[in-house]
């Protein structure tokens, strides 16, 4: 079931990259399910930069230097993330909290800017805050989108 209504129906290519993007990303997260999105990326070129919430680039890391340790910190948050109680549906508030709008494209090229502005009520009265942004570098090889990298966890202001 869709939760949140793709912005870009009428654009097949910033569609897939938004379904990719928003909608297969937050369901594979509440579901623990990395199967769901290994194929959105593209290892070999693969590359995850962390801004550690800095607005100076110096700050910034490689902290993803392969696919594979992306993957074990994305487990490792999805897994704290699935042990916390919420007062309501996980993905319904992950949705809420996120925008996927803007998505340049240069043939092959594209750059999405995912922000995550927003509040998830837990079980015991408190909130999980979400506030920061990613820019995703995706290309596009035999007619599918795929992640070649981001910048992640940026300052959102």
């Amino acid at each position: 079931m869709t939760i949140a209504e793709n912005p870009f129906a009428g654009d097949a290519d910033r569609a897939a990259i938004w379904e990719m993007l928003v909608e297969r990303d937050i369901a594979a997260f509440v579901g623990q399910d990395w199967a769901m999105v290994a194929g959105d990326f593209d290892e070999q070129r693969f590359l995850g930069i962390h801004a550690h919430n800095a607005t100076n680039p110096d700050a910034w890391n490689a902290a993803f230097p392969t696919l594979a340790v992306y993957r074990d910190e994305w487990l490792r948050q999805a897994a704290e993330t699935a042990a916390t109680q919420y007062a309501e549906p996980l993905a319904d508030g992950i949705h809420r909290a996120t925008r996927l709008t803007e998505i340049d494209i240069t043939g092959d090229v594209a750059v999405a800017r995912k922000k995550f502005d927003g509040t998830i009520r837990r079980a015991d009265g408190s909130d999980d805050v979400l506030n920061w942004q990613t820019l995703y570098f995706c290309r596009k090889a035999d007619g599918r989108w795929r992640i070649t990298g981001f910048v992640g966890y940026m300052k959102y202001i």
